[in-house]
């Protein structure tokens, strides 16, 4: 018998491990987990907005591609301006972004290749082939998403254990005065509805573990909670931020799967993160943890503090501070410096050709970064970040490839300086005539 190629083995293999016969699919927030992350086969997504003009620009060969893989391979997008959520959850923050859903759907990877339909094919090959050497030495299927924690990679089952059994008695104490983040279920054990949604909160609390407590509490039995907070039908869900608590709770509103809760969970628990801190650069480790810790570490150069004292330099850290806060969802880094404290920071960046202040954005994986090139003002930063997002901006790659070399300083002590008098010289002493009998013999 002839030996199969690999290619046709791989293409074989396809057809009978469940690639759907599609083109170019829309996905959403309600079609999502059900089409990309429950399915076995091989999904690629791209994530854009309407107007993006590199979306319109690669379509037609995104597109192209979808055709050439009909039958083989699964292509999707996604409107991330419309689902910011979901588009959130996997790191998106420019356009387009395109993710390869393979083995572990839940670590979806980056695709890097160029804009065109040759390139996205070969992504696709490449993926196909790694699938097909993990199923033939047992690695088995992708997963889905009620495949458990194992290595499938799909959603985790979770177990009761995961769901914290709340009561009359424990309630002001694990809930209303802990510092964190709750998502309660008021239910009752003969409510059906609440069996069916049973598994589907264990699951989101198993994988929202460390981010946001579930907990269950039993309203036939511990009715002081439960008619504290009115409740009439079950199951009923109720939020409790994090922070300091008064004891009121906000209605969930959100579906009854767990992507559904674990999706609501993330986007209140991302809206209750406290802003970023904006750190002077007075060591190497104040860099490196805000740059190597984030997708993008955003860096300023303030004047001199002789040029502007601290009420002026002051409104800069403030300004930059209510950016960390507005942008505090993308986890970003956020660090500033002296003009001239950081020679190799902004030789290496350039900045000393933009004045002062100035203003980079680093890409640490990439090692590009985009200067400010508008005002430093609430306007041109908003419009800053807004290309950024966006990809509009131009990058410029750093030099040598890696972090500048960061002096260890002593930090701003938070007070106005002057320049240094100068000594007048006295020349009361000097004789006029000893002046020009000097000028003589010179």
């Amino acid at each position: 018998m002839e030996a199969t190629s690999p290619f046709l083995l791989a293409f074989l293999l396809v057809f009978c491990c469940g690639f759907t016969n599609s083109q170019v699919v829309d996905l959403d927030d309600n079609n999502f987990k059900s089409k990309v992350l429950d399915s076995d086969g091989l999904w690629i997504v791209m994530f854009y907005a309407p107007w993006c003009g590199h979306c319109q620009s690669f379509k037609p060969e995104y597109f192209k591609a979808a055709k050439l893989l009909k039958g083989i391979v699964n292509v999707g997008y996604l409107d991330a301006d419309k689902h910011q959520s979901l588009a959130g959850q996997y790191g998106v923050q420019g356009f387009p972004t395109v993710k390869i859903f393979a083995n572990n759907k839940q670590k979806p990877e980056d695709y890097d290749g160029p804009r065109s339909a040759s390139g996205v094919v070969d992504a696709a090959k490449k993926h196909i082939s790694s699938m097909l050497s993990q199923r033939l030495s047992g690695g088995g299927g992708s997963g889905g998403g009620s495949s458990g924690g194992g290595g499938g990679g799909g959603r985790k089952t979770g177990s009761p254990q995961d769901v914290i059994e709340l009561t009359d008695s424990n309630f002001d104490e694990l809930v209303l005065n802990s510092e964190d983040i709750w998502l309660v279920e008021f239910f009752a054990p003969w409510c059906g509805h609440c069996k069916s949604l049973a598994p589907h909160w264990q699951s989101a609390a198993a994988e929202l573990k460390g981010k946001v407590k579930l907990g269950a509490l039993d309203a036939t039995i511990h009715q002081v909670i439960s008619n504290k907070y009115g409740i009439r039908g079950f199951p009923t869900i109720k939020f409790f931020p994090g922070g300091k608590k008064d004891g009121s709770a906000e209605e969930y509103d959100g579906g009854r799967t767990s992507a559904d809760i674990v999706n609501w969970a993330m986007e209140k628990a991302a809206a209750n993160i406290p802003p970023p801190p904006v750190n002077e650069i007075i060591n190497e480790d104040i860099l490196k943890t805000a740059c190597e810790k984030s997708q993008l570490c955003v860096i300023s150069i303030l004047p001199v503090i002789y040029d502007c004292q601290s009420d002026c330099r002051n409104k800069f850290v403030s300004l930059i501070g209510s950016m960390g806060e507005k942008y505090k969802r993308r986890m970003w880094g956020w660090v500033w410096a002296e003009a001239g404290s950081q020679p190799e920071l902004e030789a290496a960046f350039g900045i000393g050709g933009f004045g002062y202040p100035a203003m980079v954005a680093l890409n640490y994986r990439s090692m590009r970064y985009s200067p400010l090139k508008g005002s430093f003002s609430e306007t041109g930063l908003a419009e800053f970040f807004r290309e950024l997002l966006y990809g509009k901006s131009s990058t410029v790659p750093l030099i040598d490839n890696k972090l500048p070399v960061i002096k260890t300083i002593q930090p701003w002590d938070g007070k106005d300086k002057e320049l240094p008098v100068e000594e007048d010289i006295d020349l009361s002493d000097v004789e006029l005539d000893d002046l020009d009998n000097t000028k003589t013999e010179l």
